[in-house]
């Protein structure tokens, strides 16, 4: 049964996301099919592969995403199955995910967005005042302007403020593991080593963070350096490997592994 808050954890010896054999599908077709990998505290994954490969999809499926219909196989949080948890409850366990197209909130303040998430994550009704205050600490690290808090969610902003915006609510919500979907989409180098740094700097603060990076391309993870790269073609990992692999994948294409 689904928790009411954050689980903690039992055994250090559990992976802290575990993907058993996930095979989902959308109208009838198949997605994934068998995606098995293991995350330990504290580990960086990168999941690479072309477009239509079923990495946006595993992303939004361990989210608990209701377009998608998990077939087979499990999901697993510190050892606890939340492969049938909605996804608010997933959520306030502490799994996040940042989206590669944030979405905006007219008439929703930053701040008055990340007061309702941090309160269910922390099982808490934290005031404004503690949220302003825990805001306020972070945009200074993530060198932010403090008026930010007080725009609408992410009406306006640019691409790059928006990927910040999704570091911050990281940041705030001190997630067990977070999915980064596609982050680098669409920035420029500049607001790509802001990103990157912004992620090392909230996993310098919260090191057992388990961090899962979906992307195309090496480039983000020169600042996030993976502990462990996995290859998806056509709703499976084909290879995993350590970081070299993505530069395998940068310099030769995906065809190596067509065949």
């Amino acid at each position: 049964m689904a928790p009411d808050s954050a689980p903690e954890r039992r055994d250090p010896a559990v992976p802290l996301l575990a993907v058993d054999d996930l095979r989902v599908s959308v109208e009838g077709s198949e997605i994934l099919r068998g995606v098995t990998l293991e995350i330990a505290p504290g580990e960086v994954h990168a999941l690479m592969g072309p477009n239509g490969a079923g990495k946006s999809t595993l992303a939004n499926v361990l989210l608990g995403h209701p377009g998608y219909r998990v077939t087979g196989g499990a999901i697993r949080l510190n050892g606890e199955d939340v492969t049938s948890w909605p996804t608010e409850v997933r959520a306030k366990a502490g799994l996040f995910l940042a989206f590669q197209y944030p979405e905006a909130l007219s008439g929703v303040s930053v701040t008055q967005f990340l007061r309702q998430a941090m309160s269910a994550r922390r099982g808490i009704d934290l005031s404004v005042l503690e949220v302003r205050l825990a805001m306020t600490e972070w945009m200074d690290r993530l060198g932010m302007d403090p008026a930010f808090g007080e725009r609408y969610l992410n009406e306006g902003f640019s691409g790059g403020e928006r990927k910040r915006n999704e570091i911050l609510q990281m940041a705030l919500l001190e997630p067990e593991v977070a999915v980064l979907d596609e982050t680098d989409s669409g920035l420029d180098v500049d607001a790509l080593g802001v990103v990157g740094r912004g992620v090392t700097t909230v996993r310098g603060l919260h090191p057992t963070m388990g961090v899962l990076v979906v992307t195309h391309y090496q480039r983000i993870l020169r600042d996030l350096v993976p502990d462990r790269v996995h290859l998806m073609l056509d709703g499976r990992v084909v290879e995993s490997g350590g970081s070299d692999l993505a530069a395998q994948i940068e310099s030769n294409g995906y065809d190596a592994w067509r065949a």
